[in-house]
């Protein structure tokens, strides 16, 4: 093989070194151990539909539950953040303006068409050329063009140094088939969803039937690289969809379903872990939960009624009593502790002092009446598919009306949660995030002007220029500190609440094994190796 030079960075340098530089990754080891593929029928249920089946659009649960199955990822992630390899064995940088992936030779689309470097040129230059929605896109922002230079390898042109890009990418990019998308017209406004014409995929399972409301039916695809033995131990995968969660659970318990896609309600995981016939499994958590205060609002772009919100809200009993414990305190920051090396604990979580929330509001020029309110009255947004954040919701209504501040609750179903969040639709955004694991990636998403996740729409030049900096910066030490300063703006404005971060469980039969867990509730045992490895218990 031709010698590379590489400049590793300390952002690249484990997955660079890890990795074998001439052969495909070994498939990463699951429970399935030597399991034998079978005639089985594995049932995961789910709370609601998918909105699209092209997984270059939209940042929808349950979409990338559906075509993450579909469409293969470059890199997957460990319980640290870190990034492992997955249709990619080696990727990293041959100059600060040149990078690379490196893929396996055995992935076959499901049409019989070989999985090439070409799909995944194809795929890059699409995404940047079009503009889909999402987040793909947001992580192409010093992305010029991809070259397919073999069928195995992949250069990379940037437009300035970003030390991200490559993993980030690599991580949240789906790869699609070539043959298939270059048919459209823009892979930003194509559907992908002809059940007549059938879904050309290369995931471990193929989509044949869909019944909306009610199912997806998969059938198990030829082969898969990445499970022992290189075929899906299940012949058959179906999603269900529920109401809510606890209709999930009932399924679970009466044998209807056999796995639970989404996180578990916290008040729930005690149970389950002692009723006979269902296993817990956790999860690394690698997201967060938090408020944005939409700043296009004229109070809401006020600096003092920010503050005074923050200070409305009781982060530990919602810790405590919504969460069960089992969420962590990230001191108000976007970064969090499970990224210890970044984790900056002098910064404080925000205090709950609804009596200093009035002085702050007071002091801003604000005249409370007679019964101690103020004339601040803001539409707060969440989902009624999420049950945690709908409990939390009505605390921090309260804790608002403790400080005088009027809170009117909108839960909404997911998909009409989605459309009211892209469009603006809302004062107060309450939600969370599956994965947040690089900060550079994050921040240029959640904080930059144009930010596929600015709920906030904030656009400080102090902060945009620290998120610059740390972009081109390719030394850990100096990145750290950089990143740390911008979270220090976040955190002193409130650009962004950050409530906490959750430990995740997730729920499936006992006479199910070989799940293999992945960190975030956007992975989970749901994950393309996870659901390919699981097999029934002889």
């Amino acid at each position: 093989m031709k010698a590379r030079k590489l400049l590793i960075t300390g952002v690249v340098a484990v997955g660079l070194l890890a990795l074998s530089a001439c052969a495909p990754s070994a498939p990463p080891s699951s429970s399935a151990g030597t399991a034998k593929a079978g005639n089985g029928t594995l049932t995961i249920a789910t709370t609601t539909d998918v909105v699209n089946y092209n997984p270059l659009v939209g940042n929808s649960r349950s979409d990338n539950w559906i075509t993450n199955l579909m469409y293969p990822h470059l890199l997957t992630i460990a319980d640290d953040g870190s990034k492992r390899a997955e249709l990619a064995t080696k990727w990293g940088y041959d100059n600060p303006l040149q990078g690379f992936y490196d893929i396996r030779d055995d992935y076959t689309w499901s049409d019989g068409t070989p999985l090439t470097a070409d799909d995944v040129a194809f795929t890059l230059n699409s995404v940047k050329k079009d503009k889909p929605a999402g987040t793909f896109y947001g992580q192409l922002t010093n992305f010029v063009s991809a070259k397919a230079t073999s069928k195995t390898h992949v250069e990379i042109t940037l437009s300035k140094p970003d030390s991200s890009l490559i993993q980030e990418a690599g991580f949240w990019g789906n790869i699609v088939p070539k043959q298939v998308f270059s048919k459209a017209p823009s892979v930003a406004t194509f559907s992908n969803n002809d059940p007549a014409a059938g879904w050309v995929s290369a995931g471990p399972y193929v989509l044949k039937k869909v019944q909306v409301g009610q199912s997806y039916t998969f059938d198990r695809a030829a082969s898969y690289p990445l499970v022992a033995g290189k075929k899906p131990l299940s012949a058959h995968l179906v999603y269900r969809v529920f109401p809510d969660v606890n209709t999930e659970i009932l399924a679970l318990q009466s044998g209807e379903v056999d796995a639970i896609a989404n996180a578990l309600p916290p008040a729930q995981v005690a149970t389950l872990k002692d009723t006979n016939g269902v296993k817990v499994i956790g999860a690394t958590g690698l997201g967060y939960a938090h408020m944005t205060y939409n700043m296009k609002n004229q109070d809401l772009g006020k600096l003092a009624v920010r503050q005074a919100l923050s200070q409305s809200v009781d982060y530990d009993a919602i810790r405590k009593v919504v969460l069960q414990g089992q969420a962590d305190s990230t001191g108000s920051s976007p970064l969090m502790p499970v990224l210890a090396s970044y984790y900056d604990k002098s910064l404080n979580e925000y205090k709950y002092d609804p009596a200093a929330a009035k002085k702050i509001l007071a002091k801003a020029g604000y005249t409370a009446d007679a019964s101690g309110n103020f004339p601040l009255s803001f539409r707060l947004i969440y989902s009624l598919q999420d049950p945690v954040t709908a409990q939390w919701a009505t605390l921090v209504k309260d804790g608002a009306a403790k400080a005088g501040i009027t809170i009117t609750l909108q839960g909404t179903d997911r998909n009409t949660y989605l459309a009211m969040t892209a469009k603006g639709d809302f004062d107060i955004y309450a939600g969370n995030f599956a994965i947040m694991d690089d900060p550079v990636t994050n921040m240029t998403l959640a904080y930059l002007p144009g930010g596929a996740i600015n709920y906030t729409y904030v656009n400080d030049p102090d902060l945009n220029a620290l998120i610059a900096k740390g972009q081109t910066t390719t030394n850990e030490k100096d990145k750290i500190k950089v990143m740390q300063d911008a979270a220090k703006i976040v955190h002193d404005n409130v650009y962004d609440n950050i409530m906490y971060t959750q430990n995740l469980f997730f729920a499936y039969s006992s006479k199910w094994t070989g799940f293999v867990s992945k960190p975030s509730e956007l992975l989970s045992i749901v994950n393309p190796l996870s659901v390919a490895s699981a097999h029934e218990v002889k």
